[in-house]
Formats: structure tokens, sequence, C-alpha cells
């Protein structure tokens, strides 16, 4: 793997432990739903998704 590759998923990586973490994650506890879902398991889910996409497109790139 490239290292500007590896560069790319540490820092990820550091993001995700970054909006993981208990001060921004309490941003999103409120009592609000968005299409019924609660705004904090919304972001959370939404975050996991995000890294999942950012990573594929990494990693295929690494691959190309």
């Amino acid at each position: 793997m490239k290292r500007r590759h590896e560069q790319k998923l540490v820092i990820l990586s550091i993001v995700l432990f970054l909006c993981f973490n208990v001060p921004i994650i309490l941003i999103f506890d409120i009592n609000y739903a968005f299409f019924g879902i609660p705004i904090l398991y919304f972001s959370i889910f939404s975050f996991w998704a995000l890294s999942i996409i950012i990573s594929y497109i990494v990693l295929k790139k690494h691959y190309e």
C-alpha cells in the first residue's frame, strides 16, 4: 500500500476517534427525531456509514 493511502486511513481513524468521543456525541443527544430516528442514533450511524464509504474510496484507488 502506498504511503499516502496509509496516511489517509490513519487520518480517517483519528477523525472517527474524535467523532465517537463523548463530548462530540453529547452534542447530538437532543430530544428530536429525523425521519423518526433519534438524532443521536442517526449521527452515529451516519458517521459510521461515511467512514465505510471513505475507506472504500481510498482502498479502491489503491488497487487501481
